[in-house]
């Protein structure tokens, strides 16, 4: 066992290490007070600086050239010019049998080891250098837009790869580095992992199409065929869905009132499946729609972990235009969302003025960075902070707290709930309330009228739940016809 004095020994080298690390820590600390505003640990989180995303132009793209390898070598024949296998001159240079030419098929006997055992090889074939992880799996190559140098994969995500250009004469790169402040150059020395001065691209692997499907959701139960009344079925969807009481409370009202006994799991069948028979309406009824779209994410919980729903929101005609749910909280949550958005200006084309306003989330951006490679053009303006710190804020502040009302409504209306057992469930109550909001409740900021209002659902109708009824069979007719396609 050591020492008493090697213990002390080993103590003392281990605080003289904190103290450094401390010390390193301070002036990182200090210098971002300094230089950025962002202060330490303890001060008002209203003052914070949030940092912007921002994404670079797009890559060049060179379409890769596919060979044969079979062809090359008869070519070489006919022009009297055979090429012939690599003699090895010893195991070293040997290349695996396993490796072939990734642009031309030619097999391993064709193949050179170009740089010792660092995994580049030479094709005597096609003359193509290439590594073990193999440059040409793909149909693409991407190339910096500033330099035209290949660009190197870094990152793996889930949505997307991320593409980086290493090239140090890079114009971009030179001029980034040259916007550095003095200070910001002294920490660039030592830290550069601190910086974002180099090109990078995102490439992603969603696919539109599939992103395209909202997915229908399942009903426990099928409407037409229940033993309750057409009266029932209404004043059910009215009290759970218009005045936000939670299935038990509803089930104890219509016995009390009207002495009928039913249990809290038929009333939740029933709104699940008026929901089921709604979201089609919600998502492809003809909008009329303003350019001012704000946007926020909200959470809830299902299965007893959190979820989000992204909601988008015309402002000024109060009505919702995306209801996108997911247990993570990612890119691909925002790109479905802004599709729904964009999907609603399908028949007149998207506004050139289009902009959507949201918060400093950086998935938006990246939405925006996907949806525009699909030949979707429109602007994000992202309301930065909890304070109106700069003119963007102060001019957009007003949309973003509109969408926030609306996210706290919905929550008024989701608490009795206490959660869902299934994403299935959730999506119906989301879809129940979208539909309750869009074309039956009347919203104060409209004097009092609907935000979408159905003459079929509403003329000659005075009271809610016949509204219901009628909402139901208009919903119905859209999710025969979808269900069909």
């Amino acid at each position: 066992m050591p020492n008493l004095l090697q213990i002390i020994m080993y103590l003392i080298e281990k605080i003289k290490w904190q103290a450094q690390l401390i010390n390193k820590l301070s002036d990182y600390i200090n210098w971002l007070e300094d230089d950025t505003g962002r202060p330490s640990k303890g001060t008002d989180i209203t003052k914070l600086d949030y940092k912007k995303m921002t994404l670079d132009d797009p890559p060049n793209v060179v379409e890769i050239e596919r060979l044969n390898y079979k062809d090359l070598l008869k070519e070489a024949e006919d022009v009297s010019k055979p090429i012939k296998k690599v003699r090895r001159h010893n195991s070293s240079t040997a290349v695996p049998e396993s490796v072939r030419c990734p642009k031309c098929g030619a097999p391993h006997d064709y193949l050179y080891k170009n740089n010792g055992n660092k995994g580049q090889y030479l094709c005597k074939v096609c003359d193509a250098r290439f590594h073990e992880k193999n440059r040409f799996s793909k149909d693409i190559q991407l190339f910096c837009p500033h330099c035209e140098k290949h660009l190197d994969k870094i990152k793996e995500r889930t949505e997307f790869d991320i593409y980086k250009c290493r090239n140090n004469l890079c114009p971009y790169y030179q001029q980034e580095r040259t916007n550095l402040t003095d200070k910001q150059k002294e920490l660039f020395e030592t830290s550069p992992y601190y910086f974002k001065l180099r090109y990078i691209y995102r490439s992603f692997h969603l696919n539109l199409e599939d992103i395209k499907s909202y997915g229908l959701i399942k009903a426990p139960v099928d409407l037409a065929k229940i033993h309750a009344s057409p009266r029932l079925l209404r004043e059910i969807l009215t009290l759970h869905v218009n005045y936000g009481l939670p299935a038990p409370k509803v089930a104890a009202l219509l016995y009390d009132l009207h002495g009928v006994k039913i249990s809290r799991q038929t009333v939740l069948n029933y709104a699940s499946a008026a929901g089921a028979q709604l979201l089609p309406l919600t998502q492809d009824y003809p909008y009329e729609l303003s350019n001012e779209i704000c946007g926020d994410e909200t959470y809830i919980r299902v299965k007893g972990k959190w979820n989000y729903i992204c909601y988008f929101f015309d402002a000024k005609k109060k009505i919702i235009l995306s209801q996108r749910l997911s247990a993570k909280r990612n890119t691909e949550l925002a790109i479905r969302a802004v599709h729904d958005v964009l999907s609603h200006y399908a028949l007149e084309g998207v506004p050139e003025d289009l902009n959507l306003v949201v918060d400093g989330n950086p998935i938006y951006k990246l939405a925006q960075h996907y949806l525009s490679q699909h030949g979707f053009q429109f602007d994000v303006t992202q309301v930065i902070g909890l304070t109106n710190e700069d003119d963007v804020s102060k001019e957009y502040r007003p949309l973003k707290q509109i969408i926030e009302r609306l996210n706290r409504t919905y929550k008024g209306n989701y608490r009795g709930t206490h959660g869902f057992k299934s994403q299935n469930g959730a999506r119906a109550h989301i879809a129940c309330f979208t539909a309750c909001f869009n074309f039956l409740r009347p919203h104060q900021a409209l004097d009092n009228k609907v935000p979408v209002r159905i003459p079929y659902v509403h003329d000659g109708v005075e009271n809610m739940p016949d509204k219901w009824i009628r909402l139901l069979n208009l919903g119905n007719g859209l999710l025969k016809s979808t269900s069909a396609e």
